[in-house]
């Protein structure tokens, strides 16, 4: 899996960053099993960097 070009071990770490703490393989299965809370997602693009969502 790949956001932005940012694979899930890049990912991981990112989210450490953030003070998030997650491994690779529980993310690896929310995202197989979409079990991504709200939150979650937030917390993801944000440690990839994105700063604005357009919902159409």
């Amino acid at each position: 899996m790949a956001w932005r070009g940012v694979h899930n071990a890049l990912l991981v770490g990112r989210l450490h960053e953030i003070g998030v703490d997650e491994n690779e393989r529980n993310l690896r299965n929310k995202v197989s099993r979409v079990k991504l809370t709200a939150g979650f997602l937030l917390q993801c693009l944000t440690a990839i960097g994105v700063q604005q969502l357009q919902l159409d």
